[in-house]
């Protein structure tokens, strides 16, 4: 609801009480846009400003107007808005509004295409026609807002766009409140601490969370949920499902060397994201990972950052270079990593002096299949040069550093051998490194909902 204060409260005090603006000559907005990535809570920030509110809510998903009989869609749309009409005040939801809100002009001719840009044109009509829908606010939804049609987004149409991010730290404790109330949990679990160690989930992963603890701790026989329960729970959902494979020794000593490789990088390197767990215990497609996940929330990455995240993934092919002369295919991942990581710094964020700064790659989702405006064809060989530059620079970075502190690699990997997995604690205390955790911070630390560091194999 604190999106709707900050930006809709407007819309819904307008529906309470009309006459207050009215006599000062103001006009609610006609629509409001909920952007933002999937499971964020767009609708049901949309159902909570509609009970809020107090007035009638018509909701509907955009697809649903869609037919392949041509005017179908636009009949609907006729239909929805008399209804909203006739219990105004009220709010009209579209939900996923991208399925008939694309830009128009396109060059396909299929009468699906026709249906569509008709029911579009219907819904421009009803929100700015010559007739007013006083009383009627209509909101919709959307994970794509850079594909929707100039005149939805224009004034007097969506007049107020509003972004709804990924939960910070405390919104995450909130959410997990509401989904734990019917939950019965066990002493030793720390809402503030699962609500820190689960950055960049949403609400819908957090709920999520919630439920596979909830199952485990039912399989097990227990009365309560417990902390063990909230951890693995995690490990399911960021890493899959345990694998029943028996590997070789040799291969299960060289995955033990190259999670090693991984997690001494994060340990050592000033300013990594700290070291959450290691595991060399098949699960999903991976024959092992090192997880690592940030103190605090995080909304802006330094050059130097980004550089030591490149130097962390590279250090599972590090270590197998160095300790087997050799590497194998374990690294495909971190390798996929490392050079999205490395093209964004050159092609999106300047973070190379011979690019500059200059913006070089679309944004996500604004690719043209045809754009003549992008940049040149010497351009692209320069920045594919300097994103070959940094990934080998960061790598002899990743083999020097494992190479001064070969013992602690071994003994590291020793340790991983012997238990399978290490917590932050195991793993600081196997290497010799001095633990980087905060002063009262105990109590569970879980994995992190972001993507492995590196998920070998």
């Amino acid at each position: 609801i604190d999106v709707g204060r900050a930006e809709g409260a407007v819309s819904v005090d307008f529906l309470r009480d009309p006459e207050r603006y009215r006599r000062l000559g103001a006009q609610i907005p006609r629509g409001v846009l909920l952007t933002g990535a999937p499971g964020t809570g767009k609708t049901l920030l949309a159902k909570a400003v509609a009970g809020e509110a107090q007035v009638p809510f018509f909701s509907i998903s955009a697809s649903e107007f869609i037919e392949m009989i041509v005017g179908v869609g636009a009949s609907r749309v006729r239909d929805l808005f008399d209804q909203a009409k006739k219990a105004a005040p009220s709010i009209v939801f579209i939900d996923e509004l991208d399925a008939i809100g694309r830009t128009r002009g396109g060059t396909a001719t299929f009468s699906g295409h026709d249906e569509r840009e008709q029911t579009l044109n219907q819904i421009l009509t009803e929100m700015d026609g010559f007739t007013g829908n006083e009383g009627v606010v209509v909101l919709a939804a959307t994970n794509r807002p850079e594909i929707l049609d100039p005149a939805l987004l224009r004034a007097g149409r969506f007049d107020r766009h509003i972004v709804v991010n990924a939960p910070d730290q405390p919104g995450r404790r909130q959410i997990l409140a509401v989904h734990t109330r019917g939950v019965p949990l066990a002493d030793d679990v720390s809402l503030e601490a699962l609500a820190a160690g689960t950055p960049g989930m949403v609400g819908a992963d957090l709920k999520n969370l919630v439920n596979e603890a909830a199952l485990l701790a039912a399989r097990r026989n227990h009365t309560r949920v417990g902390a063990d329960d909230f951890s693995d729970a995690l490990e399911r959902i960021v890493l899959g499902t345990a694998r029943r494979l028996l590997l070789d020794p040799d291969e299960k000593e060289r995955t033990a060397y190259h999670e090693a490789g991984h997690a001494l990088l994060g340990l050592l390197t000033p300013g990594a994201d700290p070291v959450r767990k290691v595991s060399i215990i098949p699960r999903g497609e991976s024959l092992g990972a090192t997880l690592q996940t940030p103190e605090s929330d995080r909304h802006g990455y330094t050059a130097s950052y980004l550089r030591g995240r490149i130097t962390g993934a590279l250090g599972g092919r590090a270590a197998e270079e160095l300790v087997y002369g050799d590497v194998t295919t374990g690294a495909e991942s971190d390798l996929e990593l490392v050079t999205a990581l490395a093209r964004h710094m050159v092609g999106r964020w300047g973070m190379s002096e011979a690019i500059g700064p200059v913006s070089v790659i679309p944004a996500e989702g604004r690719e043209q299949p045809f754009d003549v405006t992008g940049p040149s064809t010497r351009t692209r060989e320069l920045g594919d040069t300097e994103v070959r530059r940094i990934i080998e620079a960061c790598y002899e970075e990743a083999l020097g550093t494992l190479r001064e502190h070969r013992d602690q690699l071994d003994r590291l990997a020793t340790a991983l051998l012997a238990a399978e997995t290490l917590d932050e604690d195991q793993a600081a205390d196997a290497a010799g490194v001095p633990r980087r955790r905060a002063e009262g911070a105990g109590g569970l630390q879980p994995a992190p909902a972001a993507e492995p560091v590196s998920p070998s194999g």
